[in-house]
């Protein structure tokens, strides 16, 4: 039985004679690019669909926010940044009505049992 082969990690950069370890200012110049991520709030609209669901406003939240994440999954930076503020203030309007109707209803409630007691 032959023991299993071992994982080897080779440099594939051509050898200039120059032991770039040694003299680091020899080290090319890296650039870092910023690259931004766009939330897509998913999680949020899937919360304000299945509790919050004011006049259909967490149904639309979580449409715009599947299509800003496949348009993040595709490449559309733009894209998914747009769909991301749509979905953004859609949560935001669904979460302010419905809590705000879920107080009018508790105050009507005790409004009417302090009336009729």
């Amino acid at each position: 039985m032959q023991p299993a082969p071992q994982s080897v990690c080779l440099n594939m950069q051509p050898y200039d004679g120059v032991d770039r370890a040694q003299d680091p200012a020899l080290y090319p110049q890296v650039r870092s690019v910023a690259v931004q991520e766009h939330p897509d709030f998913v999680l949020w609209s899937l919360f304000n669909f299945f509790f919050l669901n004011f006049c259909c406003l967490g149904f639309a939240a979580l449409v715009f926010s599947i299509k800003s994440r496949d348009r993040k999954v595709v490449g559309d930076p733009d894209g998914a940044a747009s769909y991301g503020k749509t979905a953004r203030c859609l949560n935001i309007t669904s979460l302010v009505l419905s809590i705000t109707f879920v107080i009018i209803f508790i105050i009507a409630i005790v409004s009417v049992v302090t009336s009729m007691s």
